[in-house]
């Protein structure tokens, strides 16, 4: 399998991602609408497209990081711009971000018309984790994409769940992740901020939760740096609050009650409005 990979959206992820691919022995091609980023690529020794068809021309496999689904829309099908205009019969999309299901089945029926395969590819663990390949990648579609690419995946990511053949289940998969993980953290952020109020010590308080049964991954992760004044973003309010508000549209049209999962996405809307959409999610804690 050719070891070049083309990398559309070098965020706090497909940045993560490319870096660790590189030092695999992959040669990733970059694209990204960040000035700043594209240098901090350059200046790595990556190789910068000026756009998302230069980046997928002449590959056989394009990883899509962008945030959400409008973005991944310009990204592949863009009259003069987009990675369809140059990506070959036999090509792969792996889609990462964290979008509709029904714009994920949108995207591979398009794609398959062009005859180009489409992997559903979210992706779970943040940057630290991506960086080193140990994030967790769930995959959906048909078998035979993902398995000639069992390398590049496997390098991606430890571990790669297969999650069915459908286009979307993906997509579905991690929705209702996400959903947990903001309840979670919302949880977790009242709970700390209601220790605080009855004078109890937030750390403290944390360190006996780490330790009992009110521990979660999540709250444990974002209230340890929200504690210490770390809140340089990793990934934003604005993410969780799309992720949250995209599960529970999806509960309701399978008709799924969600309250907690309902009552978590409004927390996360309420801090986008009060301006912190572009804070780290561990701020939710303020």
């Amino acid at each position: 399998m050719p070891r070049t990979v083309a990398i559309v959206g070098i965020g706090n992820m497909g940045w993560a991602i490319a870096q660790h691919l590189a030092d695999r022995g992959w040669t990733p091609i970059v694209r990204d609408i960040d000035p700043e980023r594209a240098a901090q690529a350059q200046a790595r020794g990556l190789r910068v497209a000026a756009s998302a068809a230069e980046a997928a021309r002449d590959v056989d496999t394009l990883i899509v990081c962008v945030v959400d689904a409008a973005q991944t829309e310009v990204v592949l099908f863009d009259a003069v711009s987009g990675a369809a205009t140059t990506l070959g019969a036999g090509a792969c999309v792996l889609l990462c971000p964290t979008i509709a299901p029904a714009d994920v089945e949108r995207f591979a029926a398009r794609l398959a018309e062009l005859g180009i395969d489409c992997l559903d590819a979210p992706m779970s663990g943040g940057p630290a984790r991506a960086r080193t390949g140990t994030m967790s990648l769930m995959l959906a579609g048909a078998a035979a994409p993902g398995d000639s690419r069992r390398d590049l995946l496997e390098a991606m990511a430890s571990p790669v769940f297969r999650i069915s053949a459908r286009a979307g289940d993906g997509a579905r998969t991690k929705l209702v992740n996400n959903l947990l993980a903001a309840i979670n953290l919302a949880g977790a952020a009242e709970a700390l901020a209601l220790a605080a109020r009855a004078g109890l010590d937030p750390a403290t308080t944390l360190a006996v939760i780490e330790q009992s049964s009110g521990q979660s991954w999540i709250g444990s992760e974002r209230l340890r740096r929200a504690l210490a004044g770390d809140l340089a973003p990793r990934a934003h309010v604005s993410l969780l609050a799309k992720d949250s508000r995209l599960a529970v549209e999806m509960a309701r049209a399978v008709d799924a009650d969600v309250a907690l999962g309902a009552a978590a996405a409004a927390r996360f809307a309420a801090a986008c409005a009060a301006g912190m959409h572009g804070a780290d999610d561990a701020a939710l804690y303020a």
